[in-house]
């Protein structure tokens, strides 16, 4: 029988990853419109309510990256932090 030495235990949480991810695909897509000399709140917001991909260029793989997201979790996560805040 083998004894485990005392480590601490990792914790890994799915909900803290995926809050990561959708603020580094909303920084990207972001800062792909700004680039491209769109409003980037106004654009992000017309697809959020629309879910009209055309909302999104595809300038650095934009478009792509946004749709990677579930607009209901991502508005559920932009409220709560805004709440938190």
């Amino acid at each position: 029988m083998h004894e485990q030495p005392n480590e601490p235990t990792m914790i890994f949480s799915i909900h803290e990853d995926k809050g990561k991810e959708m603020k580094t695909i909303l920084t990207a897509v972001y800062a792909a419109l700004k680039e491209k000399g769109y409003n980037p709140v106004n654009q992000i917001v017309g697809y959020l309510l629309s879910e009209d991909p055309t909302y999104i260029t595809t300038h650095n793989n934009a478009r792509a990256l946004i749709r990677k997201l579930d607009r209901d979790e991502l508005l559920h996560t932009l409220i709560q932090s805004y709440i938190d805040s």
